[in-house]
Order: structure tokens, then C-alpha cells, then sequence
């Protein structure tokens, strides 16, 4: 077995956002909660386990959230991973969570604040590396909230700040406040409405990290684009809708989770399919 073959990331290349330096293949968490990302795992120890072998296989950006559980994956996170020698983990903050499914957001200054102090207890580190508002509270002036990231990187409480489902006007408000590395909003396949946030990223050298990346619906099913490409190219729907994001730009941070060893692996050697431009250009006008 080659390195190559060990560490199948690899083939995605680098990204660097200033205070970390990551393969732009990484890991959400949020799979790894209960239904409806409420609760434990029903086998905590089968999660540990991914999150581990994903870590072998050359992931070294993991992403999470106070609300995954809550609490539970930044706690699986801990277990598994602690002391996260060479590894980013990012969080977020700015979610209530009342019950399965249920999410309001919440961006008072003072539980921004208090959730960062939790995330630093429940991962076990003096600073998050990457800390991002994970939705902008509309009933909160977002320049406070804002605020509250810059005050926690100048108190060293967090290396980086970023965003979660944001526009372009609302990283340029943000960005006269804090230095924003990281977007992260719902793109992928079937989901393209923030290409204009991703030109964006991509002109400014701002991480992008598409949620819910995998995303293909019909274009996956037998005679679809994703089908067809993944045929032609002896590679799984899967891998294939991953390969297409990660030519799209190259600030694309895709964080595909799972729950199973074998998806992992699948979404792993992702990276190293390589989309030729016909295959380009059947994906593009697929939707």
C-alpha cells in the first residue's frame, strides 16, 4: 500500500486560513448525534471509531457545533481525537435547541460567550481553532454579535472566526468588525444558490465549507448526470458529487459526515477522482 493509498486526502490538496493549514477534504460531525442530531449516538463507540479512522486517513479538519447533540459531538469529538496533534477542529455557536429537529437561533452576546466557554471546556483546549456564529440571530444587531468574535480572538479564546449561512453583504458587515477565514453555507449538486457567496470566497481567499455537499437527488438515480459520470468513471454517485465541488474552486472545504467505516472510506477517496471537462460540463448543466 502506498502513502497515497493510506491517506487518500492527500489528493485534495491544501488550504491555509491563517491559522491552520488543512487537506480541503474534512469531517462534519453532525451525523454522528441522535435522530434528529438530538442525543448521543445509540453506539458512541462505533462513532469514536469513525471519527478516529477518518483521522488515519488523512482528515485533518473536523468540524462540529455546541448544538450537534447538543453537547454530544463535541464530546465525541474529545474522545476520540484529544490532543488533536496536526488536526483543526471547528465549532459553532448561535443555536437553541429544544428538542429533535427543533433549532432557533440565538445570537446574544452573552450566550455567543457562554458557549464558547463550553465548546473550550468540552474539547479540552485553551483556544478554538476555528470558532464560527452558526447562524446571524435577526433579533440581535449583528454588529454585536460580530463583536463578540472579535472580542474572543483578542482574548485568545479563539484562533479564527467564521460564518454560517451568510450573504456577501453580511460578510462584508462582518468583516469590518473581524476577520472572517470561513463561510460555511448549504451548497452542493442540486443546491447552488450561493455561487455568488462562493465567488466571493474565492476572490478573497475565504474557506468555503458547503453543507450538506453530497446532495444529488434525480441527477444520482440511473440516467442522471451524477449516475452517468460516476459510471463512466468507475466511481460511486458519492465520490463523484465530492470531486465536482472540489474542482468548483479552490477555497472549497467540503466536510461530508457519515456514521459508517465504509462511507467514510468511500467519501475519502474522493479526492483523488479527477473529473475530466466533459465531465465538468455535464455536471454544470445538470441543473
Amino acid at each position: 500500500m502506498t502513502a497515497s493509498d493510506a491517506r487518500p486526502i492527500a489528493a485534495a490538496g491544501r488550504f491555509s486560513f491563517g491559522t491552520g493549514d488543512v487537506h480541503r477534504l474534512g469531517f462534519g460531525t453532525m451525523q454522528l448525534t441522535g435522530p434528529g442530531v438530538w442525543g448521543p449516538p445509540a453506539d458512541p463507540e462505533s462513532a469514536i471509531a469513525v471519527l478516529r479512522r477518518a483521522a488515519e486517513l488523512g482528515v485533518d479538519l473536523f468540524d462540529t457545533a455546541d448544538s450537534y447533540g447538543p453537547e454530544s459531538a463535541e464530546e465525541l469529538v474529545r474522545a476520540a481525537l484529544h490532543p488533536y496533534d496536526g488536526i483543526v477542529v471547528a465549532t459553532k455557536a448561535g443555536f437553541l435547541r429544544t428538542g429533535p429537529g427543533k433549532w432557533f437561533p440565538c445570537g446574544r452576546p452573552e450566550y455567543l460567550r457562554q458557549q464558547c466557554e463550553l465548546s473550550l471546556r468540552r474539547l479540552g483546549v485553551e483556544r478554538i481553532d476555528l470558532f464560527q456564529l452558526h447562524r446571524i440571530d435577526p433579533a440581535v444587531p449583528a454588529a454585536e454579535q460580530f463583536g463578540v468574535l472579535a472580542a474572543l480572538q483578542q482574548e485568545g479564546k479563539i484562533a479564527a472566526a467564521g460564518l454560517s449561512q451568510v450573504s456577501v453583504e453580511q460578510i462584508e458587515q462582518a468583516r469590518a468588525v473581524v476577520d472572517i477565514v470561513t463561510v460555511q453555507n448549504r451548497y452542493n449538486l442540486t443546491d447552488r444558490s450561493s455561487d455568488a457567496v462562493l465567488r466571493y470566497c474565492t476572490e478573497q481567499g475565504i474557506g468555503f465549507l458547503p453543507w450538506a455537499p453530497i446532495a444529488s437527488g434525480a441527477l444520482a438515480e440511473p440516467g442522471g448526470a451524477v449516475a452517468d459520470v460516476a459510471k463512466r468513471l468507475g466511481a460511486t454517485t458519492s465520490q463523484v458529487s465530492l470531486a465536482w465541488l472540489l474542482q468548483r474552486s479552490s477555497v472549497m472545504l467540503p466536510i461530508p459526515g457519515t456514521s459508517s467505516l465504509e462511507h467514510l472510506d468511500e467519501n475519502c477517496a474522493a479526492a483523488g477522482v479527477e473529473l475530466d471537462l466533459d465531465a465538468v460540463a455535464e455536471l454544470d448543466a445538470a441543473v
